[in-house]
C-alpha cells in the first residue's frame, strides 16, 4: 500500500491519540474518564472514495468508515465482516459469499449484494483510474476490460439475490479472502454516488458510511476532522469509542511534548526520542511489511535509463548510517525490494526463504568507489559532463531529513548535483502519480501477505510502476507465478525469486530501508489491533482499561 500505501502501504503511518481531558503530566498512567479520543495523523486525507483513495490517510479512514466482506484481526486473521459464511469450488476459481442481513447505510438501506457488484465494476472500469484496481486482476474479464475489450459490466462478479455475492476467478488465488480486506474492495451505494458525481468522496458531506463510524466535519483539504461512532453499524455494541477527533501532526516533537503534558495518549517517537524512551513501559513498536524505496523515472531523465548510473546511486547510499545515525528508531537497511516479513515464505520446510534465495548484494550495499566508476561510466555513454537531478519527497520531518542524507551522499557522485523537494504529501503523490519527479522516495506497505504484493509493482503495465521501469524476463516471471504456477507452490516461488532478483540487478528500483514505528502509548489503552499487511492500523477495538 502506499504509504503513500506511501504505502499498502499497507498503513505505517505514525499516530497518536490525544485525550480530550488534561492534567496529567504523565501520559503513560493517565486514565481516561471517557470514550471520546483525540488521534492525530501525519498526513492528510486525499479522497474518501473507496475506488481513488490510494494514500495511507484516506485507506485508514476509509477502513474505519466502511465495512467489507473480512476485516484482518489479531495476529492477521481473516476476520468476517459482511460475509457471514462463503463456499469455493473444488477448482478454487468461484466463490460464494453469503452476506449479512442487518448491515445498512446512514440512509437506513440495506448493504445488499449489488453494492459490491457495483462498487467492483466501478473500480475495474479504466475510466475511473483507480490505483488499486490491478488487485482485480485475477477477477474473470478483468483484462479484456482494461484494454477496452469488454464492458465492466462482465467483470467476473454478480449478485445472486440481495445477499448472496458470487465472484468467478481466472485462476485460483490463494490468498483472495486476505485482499477483500481491502477498501477498494468494500461497496459503494450507487444512488449516493451518482447524486454527486465526480465530487464524490470530496469531503465529508459526500460521503457514506456502512462502517463503525462516520466522517464529520472534513472540507476536503482541512487539517482536522472526526470519526463518530455509527450507531446505524451491525456490530456497534463492541465499539467502544463515541467519537475520535483526528488532527494531522508532523513534528514528533510537538507530539512528544503534548504526550509529556498529558495532552495525547499515544505518540510517534523519532529516533532521537527512541533512545531515551525506549526503556518506558509504554515504549511500543511495530515492525513489519513495509519498504522504502528510490524510484527513478526513466521516461523522464535519459541517464536514468541508464543501468549503470541507477547501480551508482544505489551504491553510493550507506544504508547502515541511514539507519542507524539517521532513523534511529529500530528501522534496518533493507536487502531488497520485499521485506523480511515477507521474505519469509518458502518453496518447502526444508529450502531457503525467499529472502534468501533472492538477495543480490551489489544491489543494496554501500561501494562509494564503484559507484563513482560506474556513475562516470554512465555519463560518457549518455555523452554528458553534468546531470541535475531533483529528489521528490514529503515535507514531514523525517522525510525532511531522509532527504537530506540521500542528496549528501548521492552529491559524491562526480557530476551530479541534486536538488530536495520537499512538499505536503498529498502534492507529492500528485507528482509522483503524474510522473512529474526525476527521484521521488516512496514507501510500500503490504496489501496482503505475499512478494507478488511487491513485485506486480513493477510489470511494465501496472499503473503504480510509475518509474517505467520495464524488463520482458521480469514481466515473464510475475505471469508465470500468476497463471501457469499459480497451483504449484514450488514453481511460483522460484518464478517470484527470480522476479526479485532481476529487478535487483537491473536495479529497477533502489530498497533504502524497512521502517519500523515506534510510538509511547497510555498504559489504559487496550484492544488495538497492528498488522504488518495490509490495513495495519485497527482501532475500531480501542477500549479503555
Amino acid at each position: 500500500m502506499k504509504w503513500k500505501k506511501s504505502i499498502v502501504g499497507m498503513a505505517t503511518a505514525a499516530l497518536a491519540l490525544v485525550l480530550v481531558a488534561c492534567g496529567s503530566q504523565n501520559a503513560q498512567d493517565k486514565q481516561i474518564s471517557n470514550k471520546e479520543l483525540n488521534l492525530s495523523y501525519p498526513t492528510e486525507i486525499s479522497s474518501m472514495d473507496n475506488t481513488k483513495a490510494s494514500d495511507a490517510s484516506s485507506l485508514t479512514m476509509l477502513y474505519h468508515t466502511t465495512e467489507g466482506l473480512y476485516r484482518l484481526g489479531k495476529n492477521d486473521s481473516i476476520d468476517n465482516a459482511l460475509a457471514k459464511s462463503y463456499k469455493v469450488s473444488n477448482d478454487g476459481k468461484q466463490y460464494t459469499f453469503n452476506l449479512r442481513e442487518n448491515a445498512k447505510w446512514l440512509n437506513g438501506k440495506h448493504v445488499t449484494a449489488n453494492d459490491f457488484v457495483y462498487s467492483w465494476r466501478r473500480a475495474a472500469d479504466p475510466k475511473s483510474a483507480s490505483q488499486y484496481a490491478y488487485l482485480f486482476g485475477q477477477i474473470q474479464n478483468y483484462d479484456a476490460i482494461q484494454k477496452g475489450q469488454m464492458s465492466p459490466d462482465s467483470l467476473g462478479v454478480k449478485a445472486d439475490g440481495d445477499y448472496k455475492l458470487v465472484v468467478n476467478l481466472n485462476k485460483p488465488v490463494p490468498y483472495f479472502r486476505r485482499l477483500l480486506s481491502f477498501p477498494v474492495f468494500f461497496p459503494l451505494q450507487q444512488s449516493v454516488v451518482d447524486k454527486y458525481g465526480k465530487s464524490y468522496g470530496e469531503n465529508s458531506l459526500k460521503t457514506n458510511s456502512d462502517g463503525p463510524f462516520i466522517l464529520k466535519k472534513w472540507n476536503g483539504t482541512n487539517e482536522n476532522w472526526q470519526l463518530v461512532k455509527n450507531n446505524k453499524y451491525w456490530n456497534a455494541k463492541n465499539v467502544h469509542l463515541q467519537k475520535i477527533n483526528v488532527s494531522v501532526v508532523k513534528n514528533p516533537s510537538t507530539s512528544l511534548n503534548l504526550f509529556q503534558q498529558g495532552k495525547l495518549d499515544i505518540t510517534p517517537l523519532n529516533g532521537d526520542q527512541v533512545v531515551n524512551y525506549k526503556n518506558s513501559k509504554g515504549f511500543k513498536s511495530f515492525t513489519g511489511g513495509a519498504t522504502v524505496y528510490m524510484m527513478l523515472n526513466q521516461k523522464k531523465n535519459p541517464i536514468l535509463r541508464n543501468e549503470n548510473a541507477r547501480k551508482a546511486l544505489s551504491m553510493a547510499i550507506n544504508r547502515d548510517e541511514l539507519s542507524n545515525n539517521v532513523l534511529r528508531d529500530g528501522s534496518v537497511p533493507a536487502k531488497g525490494l520485499v521485506p523480511s516479513k515477507l521474505a519469509n515464505m518458502k518453496a518447502n520446510n526444508k529450502g531457503k526463504t525467499f529472502g534468501e534465495k533472492s538477495y543480490v548484494k551489489d544491489a543494496v550495499s554501500y561501494n562509494l568507489d564503484k559507484a563513482k566508476s560506474l556513475w562516470q561510466k554512465a555519463m560518457k555513454e549518455e555523452k554528458m559532463s553534468s546531470v541535475k537531478l531533483s529528489l521528490l519527497t514529503a515535507d514531514d520531518d523525517q522525510s525532511k531529513a531522509n532527504a537530506e542524507f540521500l542528496q549528501t551522499q548521492l552529491n559524491k557522485l562526480p557530476g551530479l548535483s541534486i536538488n530536495v523537494t520537499s512538499i505536503p504529501d498529498k502534492t507529492r503523490m500528485s507528482r509522483q502519480d503524474n510522473g512529474q519527479f526525476d527521484i521521488a522516495v516512496n514507501k510500500w506497505g503490504a496489501d496482503f501477505s505475499d512478494p507478488i504484493n511487491f513485485l506486480q509493482l513493477f510489470e511494465s503495465n501496472n499503473s503504480m510502476n510509475f518509474s517505467k521501469w520495464s524488463n520482458r524476463d521480469y514481466d515473464n516471471y510475475i505471469n508465470m507465478s500468476n497463471n501457469r504456477d499459480a497451483n504449484d507452490s514450488g514453481k511460483r516461488f522460484n518464478d517470484l525469486v527470480n522476479a526479485e532478483k532481476i529487478l535487483m540487478q537491473n536495479q529497477g528500483v533502489i530498497p533504502l530501508y524497512q521502517p519500523a514505528t515506534a510510538e509511547l502509548w497510555n498504559t489504559h489503552i487496550d484492544g488495538y489491533i497492528w498488522n504488518p499487511a495490509g490495513m495495519s492500523r485497527n482501532w475500531i477495538n480501542i477500549n479503555i482499561k
